[in-house]
């Protein structure tokens, strides 16, 4: 039980420093890990209960909560947490210190990631060409739309701490459950990750604590719609979110002020260091996910055999 406990963390802990660094999924870890059908089987009982406790349904709620493995999912969700305590602060002092270099790496990973979720598509058509163009140019050109600093564009809210990082919370959980998909890239395209670094960094308790009910609210709502979507409608989602990738390169584009700049400058400084990284950071995408993708061929032909 005990080394049970203690792998179930450190899975957590590998896990999380995934999901810390957008661009890499912290799916595609439990992929290789083998741990992905599990956890997926937890999220949806934890979200179908979270569902009925909202229809005050407590009979239903109780169901689903017993679904829950629990021995497997607390300590791996501490896992998850305590990695992204202790990689937070490294990280926003990189964005600060280092801009133009961190944007290339999460540049060069985001587009791994464009390519691994294009694999993932199980009949590539012309409608699904148009639609990942379609939503790719939208994205772009929204980004610009918002100006220079990303930062800027949260501050300017009414409510700026509290509502954005609610929203963000609700939004940024659904990636849990797509393995091309990562859900700090969702909190950079809403202009939250570096707020939220900061956050974990000065223990702003409030303001994760309203961050993590976003994500509870967002798990109960959203999950069991995305997971319908991408049952009877896969690749219609997978392109839609290649799009979405693909026109993030406004905000992910290190020149000038890294991610927390919508603008589009020039490359200067040591170019070659940014681009060195950015290649770097791609491959490693597309080589994990490979190896990703034939251990779940392999588990799959072990389940059919058996």
């Amino acid at each position: 039980m005990i080394r049970s406990l203690l792998l179930s963390f450190v899975r957590g802990f590998v896990m999380g420093s995934a999901d810390i660094v957008p661009g890499v999924s912290g799916g595609t870890v439990a992929l290789i890990f083998g741990i992905y059908e599990r956890l997926i089987a937890s999220i949806r009982a934890g979200s179908s209960a979270l569902g009925n406790i909202l229809k005050a349904d407590v009979s239903g709620y109780r169901r689903w909560l017993g679904r829950v493995d629990w021995t497997f999912i607390v300590p791996l969700g501490i896992g998850i947490l305590a990695a992204v305590a202790a990689l937070a602060p490294l990280l926003e002092n990189l964005l600060e210190t280092e801009a133009t270099v961190m944007a290339a790496l999460f540049l060069g990973l985001v587009a791994g990631s464009v390519v691994v979720a294009w694999a993932m598509l199980r009949e590539r058509q012309a409608v699904h060409v148009a639609l990942a163009i379609g939503v790719g140019f939208v994205v772009f050109v929204g980004l610009g739309l918002r100006g220079g600093s990303t930062s800027d564009a949260v501050d300017q809210l009414l409510d700026p701490s509290l509502l954005a990082f609610f929203a963000a919370g609700a939004i940024a959980i659904t990636a849990m459950i797509l393995p091309g998909i990562s859900g700090s890239f969702i909190l950079v395209l809403l202009g939250i990750y570096g707020p939220l670094l900061g956050a974990v960094t000065d223990r702003d308790l409030a303001t994760l604590a309203v961050f993590m009910l976003g994500a509870i609210v967002g798990l109960a709502l959203f999950s069991q719609f995305l997971h319908r979507a991408l049952t009877h409608h896969h690749d219609i989602v997978i392109a839609s979110l290649v799009g979405i990738m693909a026109g993030s390169v406004r905000v992910l584009w290190p020149w000038p002020g890294g991610v927390f700049s919508t603008s589009l400058g020039r490359p200067d400084g040591d170019v070659l260091l940014s681009l060195t990284v950015a290649a770097v950071a791609f491959i490693i995408v597309v080589v994990v996910a490979r190896f990703a993708q034939r251990l779940e061929a392999q588990d799959h032909s072990r389940t059919e055999s058996a």
